[in-house]
């Protein structure tokens, strides 16, 4: 039977005698679906899976498939609704099946063969229908990253005047807290897919990638940085290489070639935001990236020549950078966290020999951790002015590598490196992308990476060497790694205080024309929950719309910016970190 044409189910055939197979639709790489009708009359999508062709990373502990798994506790109108499933054996051979209740429509993809849109209206309302979905899977408890947001997994259901999106296909979704594992990406259209997952770690982010890259294609008919792939297509690995190779290129904007009648600047902010290559660069959450899409928030415009993730293992990866020894004086603010590391940190690690008098070993490393864009690696650098080391800094991504063997060899350069060159202070941004928890699940090389870390981190501070970790995710990292010895002491970096909110007001408005009556602290007090980079985009809008009026910078102007744009790490998210602060504060009594 060539299943490539029709289904394995003959047409009749009736699934656990409640579901009678009326239409095969399509095949996929280990999956196929039908239309069926239910006893009870109704029409409904069944997804019939192989096991065998399924790869391990695609069930739970209980061996049961992930999607189906997924699927029973979500409840969210724009995601497909789960029905039924169970099992049936057919010709001798043990299939899983999917119920799903069945979608009046089409897919985006065949609606853009068909013809592209012409109304921004329409693409904001699929993008958000999309990004509402996604809201609801990324807030869960437990996360959910989709992982295959493209045109043809967004649904659209005609049984309305108005079409509404859905997303469909949740075979290569996962929960977050599996991040860093096995990621099988075979079958996946990689041209939507970002970046950080071709070294197996996905995010929130990475969905919000994939529907910048459903917005490009939907805005210029192709999807971003796209290259014809099709004669690599059996040497994954290549098609990689190549597509990494294209994003270190300029995003291309077709000039005046999107059929969008009301296509302006502002749509294009929102795409470059989202097709960012760092993940921290991008719109941190579903939520605002609706925002920014429907003009609820403004955003700045961003340069589209970024760092792609690359395993070129002949590039130099160690950089140092001499303190200028400002330190901790040039940071308002943060009293409670630069006292929470005077005695124990500061103190220490330039007088080892006064430590060393009465038996005190040497801390090996800290962890920050905390919401992005909260001035982790900002803290880093004073820190390491303060204590007077030199400073290195690294991304997981720059340190991580598809090769084997070559992740290790970079993290035993970077120790060397840092011994020549002690006091060093090494900086890992993203650490729990490099050091996941090694549980049965771990990819082999992660697993290796954390052991590597771990052999080099042994009595680090005898050689005059420090380990600063940041992470958003800090449960993500592998325990070891949190141990005496290692990261053992962790400090919390949330959203600036009110001190530091204050001095990041009279920063960015210094040597601007600014009117009488600025008040700085009522500026503080309207802006709590604000990032360093929230505050400087309102000075910026603040700015702009003072030059519009050919007036000075108002008090006035200022607090009309602040009250029309939200911070952008939402209130749930802060917390989300606060109890995770709590649980680690917890741990450590």
């Amino acid at each position: 039977m060539d299943i490539h044409k029709k289904g394995i189910l003959p047409k009749n055939f009736s699934v656990d005698e409640e579901y009678t197979v009326m239409l095969f639709i399509k095949h996929g790489s280990n999956a196929e679906t039908y239309r069926v009708k239910g006893k009870d009359g109704k029409l409904y999508f069944l997804k019939l899976f192989y096991y065998a062709k399924h790869h391990r990373s695609a069930f739970n502990s209980e061996n049961n498939l992930l999607e189906i798994e997924f699927l029973k506790i979500i409840k969210h109108p724009n995601i497909v609704s789960f029905k039924d499933s169970g099992e049936l054996i057919f010709e001798g051979k043990k299939f899983g099946f999917l119920v799903l209740n069945f979608i009046t429509g089409e897919t985006l993809a065949e609606r853009i063969s068909r013809e592209q849109l012409s109304s921004l209206y329409d693409l904001k309302q699929i993008l958000s229908g999309v990004l509402n979905g996604l809201n609801y899977l990324h807030g869960l408890p437990e996360p959910i990253i989709h992982n295959e947001i493209t045109p043809q997994n967004i649904m659209l259901d005609l049984s309305d005047d108005i079409p509404q999106a859905r997303i469909i296909d949740f075979g290569y979704a996962r929960s977050f807290h599996k991040s860093s594992k096995v990621y099988n990406k075979e079958g996946l259209n990689l041209n939507y897919v970002a970046s950080e997952c071709f070294n197996n770690f996905y995010s929130p982010q990475s969905d919000l990638f994939s529907v910048g890259a459903v917005m490009y294609h939907l805005l210029f008919g192709k999807p971003p940085w796209f290259k014809d792939i099709s004669k690599f297509i059996a040497d994954r690995t290549k098609v990689e290489d190549i597509i990494i190779e294209e994003r270190r290129k300029p995003l291309d904007i077709p000039k005046d070639s999107s059929d969008i009648i009301d296509f302006d600047e502002s749509v294009l902010k929102v795409l470059k935001r989202a097709l960012q290559q760092d993940p921290e660069n991008r719109f941190q959450s579903a939520n605002e990236f609706t925002q920014a899409l429907n003009g609820e928030i403004q955003i700045e415009d961003v340069d589209t020549v970024q760092k792609v993730i690359s395993d070129d293992k002949e590039k130099k990866i160690i950089k140092i950078q001499k303190g200028k020894k400002k330190g901790f004086d040039a940071i308002a603010g943060m009293i409670e966290l630069k006292e929470q590391m005077q005695p124990e940190i500061i103190d220490a690690l330039p007088n080892p020999e006064e430590y060393a008098k009465y038996g005190v070993t040497l801390p090996n490393g800290i962890l920050f951790y905390g919401p992005p864009r909260c001035g982790k690696t900002f803290f880093a650098k004073h820190f390491a002015e303060e204590v007077g080391f030199n400073y290195m800094f690294f991304t997981s991504s720059g340190l991580k590598s598809r090769y084997v063997n070559a992740t290790q060899e970079n993290i035993a350069k970077m120790f060397e490196e840092a011994e020549k060159n002690a006091p060093t202070i090494i900086f890992i941004d993203e650490i729990n992308e490099l050091l996941p928890s090694r549980d049965s699940d771990a990819h082999e090389m992660s697993k290796s990476a954390v052991n590597e870390m771990l052999a080099q981190m042994d009595r680090t501070g005898e050689k005059g060497i420090f380990i600063i970790g940041a992470t958003n995710y800090p449960d993500m990292i592998d325990p070891a790694m949190l141990g005496a010895g290692r990261l053992e002491k962790k400090f919390y970096i949330g959203p600036p205080d009110a001190e530091l909110r204050k001095a990041l007001f009279e920063l960015y408005l210094i040597n601007r024309p600014l009117d009488f009556g600025i008040d700085f602290n009522f500026l503080s007090e309207l802006t709590e929950n604000y990032v360093s980079a929230d505050i400087e985009y309102l000075v910026n809008e603040a700015s702009r719309l003072a030059l519009k009026e050919r007036k000075r910078i108002s008090m006035t102007m200022l607090e009309y910016i602040i009250k029309s744009n939200k911070p952008s790490i939402p209130l749930h998210e802060l917390r989300k970190y606060e109890k995770i602060r709590a649980k680690i504060a917890g741990e450590n009594v």
